[in-house]
Formats: structure tokens, sequence, C-alpha cells
């Protein structure tokens, strides 16, 4: 049963959106699902439980700096589609 509390109209209002009689119903159902599940989570006993940013732990996959050695100019520049002597040609883009 939805919720009487939630004010469809006032929520639309604030997220912009011109929504139909359905869709306004659609709307209230689905908040109405959304906050029981709220109140469920809120029966939850988290005392104890630290606080994460995320469900599992999060490891760095980025590699470890290391110096190479640059490609040769000609290696780098043989696809560019244009180049003027050993720079990539692109097209201008600040307006003057």
């Amino acid at each position: 049963m939805p919720d009487p509390k939630i004010d469809i109209e006032h929520v639309a209002r604030l997220a912009r959106l011109d929504l139909s009689e359905p869709e306004k119903e659609r709307m209230r159902s689905q908040l109405d699902a959304i906050l029981t599940y709220i109140d469920k989570l809120r029966q939850l006993n988290t005392e104890g439980v630290e606080p994460t940013s995320h469900a599992i732990p999060m490891v760095n996959v980025m590699r470890e700096d290391e110096v190479r050695p640059c490609l040769p100019a000609g290696e780098m520049l043989a696809n560019a589609p244009e180049r003027e002597r050993e720079f990539f040609r692109v097209p201008k883009i600040i307006e003057e």
C-alpha cells in the first residue's frame, strides 16, 4: 500500500519532471518500495560495524611507474593524420 506521506507532485517538481497520472502512481509505488526497504535496513544491528566506502576491499590495480625510453619521433608520428615537421598538426580550437 502506498505511503500517504509521500508527496509525489512535490518530488516530481523538485526533479523537474512533468509526470502523467499513471507515472505518478508508478513513482509512488516505487518510492514506497524503496522506503520500505530502507526501514528494513534501519532495523539491522550495526553496533560495532566499521563504516566503509565499499562493500568489498579495494586494491590499487595500477602498476608502479617505471622510467622507460620514449619512442622515436618518426615512429610516434607514423600514424598521425597530419603532421608538421616533428609535431602533430591539430585543428585550431580557440576562437579569435
